[in-house]
């Protein structure tokens, strides 16, 4: 049986290696997306690059030759506004391709699977042992015992010796 589990937990891990490969690839594809795009229609209004919106939170920003912010606080909210859209747009593909279609499959699949047998809780199945063991002891009293454990039925007097 360990041999068993070995093997399912080794699908597991390739399972989940697929499933990496499949994101890192996928994550290409919807950057190319954003850049390709999205940037652009954003671009309709302003810049084309996300990255290029920023706002200064002190004073003007000022920028060196070498590019290096001389005065000023830059806040870069486009790239994190591009960002957001790479994220938003990945989790929507992933839930709409992947997940949802999943998720229907596994319920078709347990509609079509057998009832499971309902399994009793703990406190039902004490509650059967007791019944079992007073059903027992009154099948007891109705009969005779011999031994030290004897006892006379109510219609028989008891002998002295």
């Amino acid at each position: 049986m360990g041999g068993f589990r070995t093997f399912l937990l080794r699908g597991n891990v390739v399972e989940l290696a697929v499933a990496v490969v499949v994101g890192t690839a996928f994550t290409s594809i919807v950057n190319s997306v954003v850049d390709g795009v999205i940037n652009p229609l954003v671009g309709a209004f302003g810049t084309k690059d996300l990255d290029a919106y920023q706002s200064c939170l002190r004073g003007p920003c000022e920028v060196n030759a070498a590019g290096e912010i001389v005065s000023g606080i830059p806040i870069r909210w486009g790239s994190v506004l591009s960002a957001s859209l790479t994220f938003l747009i990945t989790a929507g593909v992933v839930y709409f391709l992947m997940i949802l279609p999943l998720t229907r499959y596994q319920a078709r699949r347990q509609a079509k699977a057998p009832d499971a047998p309902v399994v009793q809780t703990e406190l039902e199945l004490l509650a059967e042992i007791r019944d079992e063991l007073v059903a027992q002891r009154t099948h007891r009293a109705d009969t005779v015992t011999v031994g030290a454990q004897r006892r006379d039925l109510p219609d028989e007097p008891r002998e002295r010796e």
